[in-house]
């Protein structure tokens, strides 16, 4: 995800996003705690994806 595209979305859209891109953080978590995770790398994806949603409320806050 490209910040471009978060800056173009509203609040209510980047809140939940946030809440989605955790959500799917969870699952990846749990997944690779039991070993069935394929690509362990996608949890770094979505760590970045979350701090960029994140920064770019904060921009929006300010």
């Amino acid at each position: 995800m490209k910040a471009n595209e978060l800056r173009a979305m509203t609040q209510e859209e980047l809140s939940s996003k946030l809440a989605e891109l955790k959500k799917e953080l969870f699952n990846l978590r749990f997944q690779h705690a039991i070993n069935q995770l394929e690509n362990p790398h996608k949890i770094e994806e979505v760590k970045r994806d979350i701090a960029r949603v994140m920064t770019i409320l904060h921009e929006k806050n300010a």
